[in-house]
């Protein structure tokens, strides 16, 4: 099942294009001399004309929702950067430091692995809601609808509703408009650069970041992304909108592939609203020969894209089910039954299921298969989580000192040890090396690692003589916490006799 988009008009049969230097197409219609007796030359415009969409405000229960995971979104985002964990930022991306901390968990570049599950999952996630009903991503949490909300909030706010707005563009300047614009826009303005402080605060500490902008010393690279992130809020959410769900973002082109026939997505009933019409409230559409369409415009009106769900699925529609609440407002209006716009499916439309069978065909193969990959991936790494040991231990034998004979007549060898402690208290570690009779730590055998922090120390080991031959020998060198003996890392090397 592939959506439906526009189609681009061919020239006709025996027309020549080319294009000149205004960006349009000359499309050349060749017309018999009989005819005319010389060549039609019309210029077509390349690209569509943007339309300007206006809005209109819709309640119902798809806009509760809608609002509520906007709210929700937004307060795990500009909250979630001032939240505080072990007198620290809760959640903070140090890339300078090359830790990221997420509550009670840091990450090191070793944990790379867990960043591509992190993506595995979301990926896995979006497959299988959108073949469960479609794109509920881009209809309530995607960032460019949650932001594009929250503008049109602060829009009709300042400008008034669709009407008011419409009649208020068509105005010529005036220092009301002026006002009312400037108003709009400060207003926009403002919300963008405080998201795009959020943004940063996410990788710069947000207390440290604050108190630079008080006094105006942030650095290069957190000035730029402050503004660089306000600007793409401000542009897309306020410019561009509609446009960046069309022709930029990839997923509705994508989409189509993991749709099939059982796939929950808003549909029009044909078969109820057609013939569509207006009419009085108490007229009998069966006698006027017409459906339950009273061919009102609201659910183009609602709608943010500006497409007529009427007219089938579209690549445009983001699933926002703007439409559905318009259409019932109406419908309750006429006293007619809900659902003309309604969440279905192809099959149900086609056999006239009732919502109990069309919740039948959800356990269907592909709905498994997502389901199964998505659950492995999510139990892999949760007990790989688990698992996860609080330390890393990193063996390297010094190769610019080599084996070397003690006053004694033992044999030492050096080593550098690099120990990661993960977690966010300091730990001691006791250092025991085997693998050869008698090897044992030259030096002291016990290491305090600090908190969250990289540790390179030397390692000396000694072998008593007389207790193996000359060359290298495979020996193992374990680390163990002392706080808790069962927490141990191995690492084998070679100690070296000449």
């Amino acid at each position: 099942m592939t959506p439906r988009g526009p189609v681009s008009q061919a020239p006709d049969a025996g027309a020549a294009t080319g294009r000149n230097g205004s960006g349009k197409v000359s499309v050349v219609h060749l017309v018999p001399k009989q005819a005319i007796g010389a060549q039609a030359v019309i210029d077509e415009p390349l690209y569509e004309v943007r339309k300007q969409i206006y809005p209109r405000a819709v309640s119902g229960w798809f806009a509760g929702w809608r609002i509520a995971l906007v709210l929700a979104t937004q307060l795990v985002f500009y909250g979630g950067v001032w939240l505080q964990w072990n007198g620290r930022q809760a959640v903070l991306f140090d890339l300078a430091a090359r830790k990221f901390y997420i509550f009670g968990l840091v990450l090191w570049p070793q944990d790379f692995i867990y960043l591509t599950a992190l993506l595995v999952i979301s990926a896995m996630s979006l497959f299988l809601f959108t073949t469960a009903a479609g794109r509920l991503w881009c209809g309530y949490a995607c960032p460019q609808t949650v932001y594009t909300e929250i503008f049109l909030w602060i829009e009709r706010w300042v400008e008034g509703d669709r009407t008011s707005h419409m009649r208020l563009d068509a105005e010529p300047m005036s220092a009301r408009k002026f006002r009312l614009k400037a108003t709009k826009h400060l207003l926009w303005i403002a919300l963008s650069l405080w998201t795009g402080f959020t943004f940063v605060g996410y990788f710069t500490a947000i207390r440290d970041l604050s108190g630079e902008i008080f006094v105006l010393s942030t650095g290069p690279w957190e000035t730029f992304w402050i503004f660089f992130y306000g600007f793409a809020t401000y542009g897309n959410a306020g410019w561009m909108r509609e446009q960046v769900c069309k022709y930029m973002c990839p997923y509705a082109r994508f989409q189509s592939a993991m749709f099939d026939l059982d796939t929950m997505i808003i549909t029009y009933d044909t078969g109820r609203g057609e013939a569509r019409g207006p009419r009085s409230r108490k007229a009998d559409p069966t006698a006027l020969g017409l459906g339950a369409c009273v061919d009102c415009g609201a659910c183009v009106q609602v709608c943010p894209t500006g497409i007529d769900i009427r007219d089938g699925l579209q690549y445009e529609c983001i699933g926002c089910a703007a439409c559905i609440d318009a259409c019932n407002k109406v419908m309750d209006t006429m006293g007619y039954a809900r659902g003309l716009v309604r969440y279905s499916t192809e099959n149900a439309l086609l056999h006239h299921w009732d919502f109990s069978q069309i919740l039948q065909r959800i356990v269907r193969p592909r709905m498994l298969g997502y389901a199964a990959i998505l659950g492995a991936i999510v139990a892999g790494t949760l007990i790989a989580l688990a698992l996860r040991q609080p330390f890393k231990l990193d063996v390297i034998r010094d190769r610019g000192s080599l084996a070397r004979e003690m006053e004694d007549g033992s044999i030492e060898n050096v080593y550098r040890l690099q120990l990661m402690n993960t977690r966010e208290l300091p730990e001691t570690f006791v250092i025991r090396a085997s693998g050869l009779p008698t090897l044992a730590v030259a030096a002291n055998d016990t290491i305090t690692v600090p908190a969250a922090t990289s540790l390179m120390v030397p390692l000396k080991l000694r072998l008593q003589p007389g207790q193996a031959g000359v060359g290298a020998h495979t020996i193992e060198i374990e680390v163990r916490d002392v706080n808790d003996l069962r927490i141990a890392a191995h690492e084998h090397s070679v100690f070296v006799i000449r």
